[in-house]
This record gives C-alpha cells, structure tokens and sequence, in this order.
C-alpha cells in the first residue's frame, strides 16, 4: 500500500478557511495512493470525516468495504456521507501496455464505477448516502490536439484507448446521475509528486543529468501540482458542477520547456532527448497515447466556479514539491 505523507501548508490552511459549504463527511476510494492519501489528510485536517473505500474487509468506523470481484459494497458505511470521491483504479503508465494490462486498467475503471454508482443510486433511493459524486478521469479524454487548446466543451474523442474507457466510466457513473446525485469527471492532467505518476518516474534521469525532453519536445504538456488538484477536488466538493472539469494548471508547457525548468530546480543539465523511437519501444502503445501526445489543456470550468490556483506557474510548482 502506499504511504502519502503530507505536510500542512499556508496554502492548506488558507483553503481550508476560504471553502465555505463543505460536506461533513466524505468518502474516497483509492485513499492509499498520492491523490486520494493527500486529500484524506486534508480533509481531516480541515474537520472533514473521511471514510475510506478499501478493498477489504473493514478493520474501523471509518472504512467502508468494498469487494470488486463480487460487488459487494458496504452501502451502510456510505449511507453516513455526504459525498464520495472515486479515485481507485489500475495505473494508467505504470508499465508497457500489454493486452493484459489495458483489459486490467478498463475494467478496474468501468467496474469500480458502476458498482459504487448503483450503491449510490439504491442509497438515493432511500433518500440516504452521498448526494455528491466526483470521478477520476483524465485529459485524454480529449485525444492528442497539436497546438489547439481546448477546454471542456471540446469533443471527447473515442477513436484512443484511453478515450473509450473515459467514455465507458462516464457510462458506468450512469446510476447515480439518474438518481439525482451531481456528478462531476475529473479529468487529471499529470500531478506533479516526486512520490508517484509522471514526476516520480522521471526524477532519478533527471537527478543523474538525464533528464531532456520527450520526442520532439515540443508537445504541450497539462499538468498540475498535488497542491492544486487536492484544493480542487475539495472546492468540487462545496459546489454542483457537473460533467468535465478539467484539473490542470492554467499555464501548459511544452515538453522541452517542462525539462529545462525541472533541470533548472534541480541544477542539472536537460539537454539529452528521448527519442520517439525508443519510447515506442519501451512503453509500446502508452508512448504514443499518454508521453508523446500534445494536450494544451484550459481548466475552464474551474475558472467559471471561482476556483483560484495557488501554484499555477511550473518552476514555483516544482520547487515547492520538491522542497527547493
């Protein structure tokens, strides 16, 4: 399992006093991994019960079993909260695509969805549980758009893989919005932790001098800093927005541009390219979909609910999460 440790900020303390209509209490699946560990703490850390969605039989008052395999949802511990975040799911760029690996990643996803959507749903209908549903997603929903930004009224794209699981969860959390339950899809960009995803893989080539840019380099890449996201998701969480809503930093970069700033923070140089070529060969499919494509993506729908970003700018992003 994996262990966030997350320390208490001024931006965290400054959230935590300027959200004014926050559940009391919030379930969140997938508790254990960078996103959901920091946001439980914060949550905490804000008075927030959190009630963690494991796939185990539950050893506290605050889990809440669940069983993928049989479906099995522990609907009792639910019915106690306000709101439920999804974020449990099989890693996206963990390892090469294989055919194994694509069928574990859709149906983690499609599965997890559906099953904790209609245990919402049974709850709505005995006016109890959650009244508020908030999804992981991703950016590539949207497919690779060169140089075009685009926010969340542009067109989801079915013709990737990653396109068709977002469209198949979209489907999957059916249920609940039927019920009545908001629902919102949080379409991640890569979040910047040295603890896990995209940053936590690069870092030790980065740290060694060998750290230069992606292909080309000149991909527009959306991130945003575990600072950032968590803040969001919790403002998502004091609002109705449905639908898309895009979790990345207002100020994308471009490939090359994102080596040179790490290289800078950590006073190495950036200047050795991985070329396309290889990265096909390693990652395979996942190359082509997830570290070669061009995604300059505007987080509209948080601009439009107020939401204000505290590390929008890449190097003050870097530096903070890695203590420099």
């Amino acid at each position: 399992m994996f262990a966030w440790r997350h320390r208490v900020t001024r931006f965290d303390v400054e959230t935590i006093r300027s959200v004014p209509v926050r559940p009391t209490c919030v379930a969140i699946s997938g508790a254990g991994g960078a996103i959901g560990g920091a946001l439980t703490l914060f949550l905490r850390n804000a008075g927030v019960r959190v009630v963690r969605v494991v796939r185990r039989e539950a050893r506290s008052a605050d889990e809440a079993s669940w069983d993928p395999r049989s479906g099995s949802v522990d609907e009792a511990a639910l019915a106690e909260c306000d709101a439920l975040v999804h974020l449990a799911g099989e890693p996206i760029a963990s390892r090469r695509w294989t055919s194994e690996t694509k069928r574990r990643i859709e149906e983690s996803r499609v599965r997890g969805t559906s099953q904790l959507a209609r245990a919402l749903a049974n709850l709505a209908a005995r006016d109890a549980g959650p009244r508020r549903l908030l999804v992981a997603s991703g950016i590539s929903r949207f497919g690779d758009h060169g140089d075009e930004a685009f926010d969340e009224r542009s067109a989801p794209t079915d013709a990737t893989f990653l396109g068709r699981v977002a469209a198949l969860v979209e489907s999957a959390a059916e249920p609940a919005r039927l019920a009545g339950i908001p629902t919102a899809f949080l379409c991640l960009g890569p979040v910047l932790t040295p603890e896990a995803g995209m940053l936590a893989r690069i870092l030790p080539f980065a740290r060694a001098g060998l750290g230069g840019p992606l292909g080309r380099g000149d991909q527009w890449l959306s991130w945003i800093s575990l600072e950032d996201a968590v803040r969001a998701i919790d403002f998502l969480l004091a609002n109705e927005a449905e639908g898309a809503v895009n979790l990345v930093s207002p100020q994308p970069v471009r490939s090359a541009e994102f080596a040179r700033t790490l290289g800078r923070v950590l006073s190495r140089p950036a200047v050795l390219p991985a070329p396309a070529r290889l990265l096909r060969a390693t990652f395979g499919e996942l190359a082509d979909e997830v570290v070669l494509a061009s995604r300059r993506a505007v987080p509209a729908r948080l601009f439009e609910q107020g939401f204000r970003f505290v590390l929008p700018e890449l190097e003050a992003a870097l530096r903070h999460v890695l203590g420099r």
